[in-house]
């Protein structure tokens, strides 16, 4: 039971990557007020928890009432980071995600999702959910510990941020995005091989 648990948390760690998302959400949280950006943290966190864990018990159930595949929210997903990767590498006035209204809180999009319940994470939950019920259980444990890590990093990226500086996070969130960028090709591939084999 604690290999599965050991698994089952260095995958979600591994597919949900905390500290490769700290550039998104360090310039996510740019036009919000320092002493509400824990909150929105905290928020967004909580959300993509509670994304996960509807998609391990019920994930099947809604992609097949809203008749989709897994291979379309693969290819859909990879899409949203190719875009999201651009503009980590090619920087546009507007931000890493566009202008945005009023305080310009990120809400649900970019952070919660994709940023950290993407389609790999998304497509990690779905396969937990066809497992049998003590591996489960053990799987929401994992995914608890996982949030906790996600709390953990994200809550300290102000400050991981000035301790490296603004020109070290500069080429490390472009980096990140040319690393994004071919992740995001390779998961669009992949949908695309998964929808040949399919025909």
């Amino acid at each position: 039971m604690t290999e599965t648990f050991i698994q089952a948390f260095i995958l979600l760690i591994l597919v949900t990557d905390p500290f490769g998302n700290v550039p998104i959400f360090v310039s996510a949280m740019q036009n919000v007020p320092k002493a509400r950006r824990w909150k929105v943290v905290v928020r967004e966190c909580t959300i993509a928890y509670g994304i996960l864990l509807l998609f391990m018990f019920f994930g099947r159930h809604l992609l097949s009432a809203m008749q989709l595949s897994e291979i379309s929210l693969r290819i859909g997903g990879s899409v949203i980071l190719f875009l999201i990767a651009m503009r980590m590498v090619f920087p546009q006035p507007g931000g890493l995600f566009g202008d945005t209204e009023g305080d310009g809180e990120p809400f649900i999009v970019p952070l919660a999702i994709p940023a950290i319940a993407g389609p790999s994470a998304l497509a990690t939950v779905l396969l937990f959910s066809s497992r049998s019920n003590t591996e489960v259980m053990l799987n929401v444990a994992a995914l608890t510990a996982v949030a906790v890590v996600w709390l953990v990093v994200f809550l300290g990226a102000e400050r991981l941020q000035k301790a490296l500086g603004p020109r070290v996070m500069t080429a490390f969130e472009r980096l990140m995005g040319l690393i994004l960028t071919a992740m995001a090709v390779e998961m669009f591939m992949a949908g695309i091989r998964e929808f040949l084999k399919s025909l």
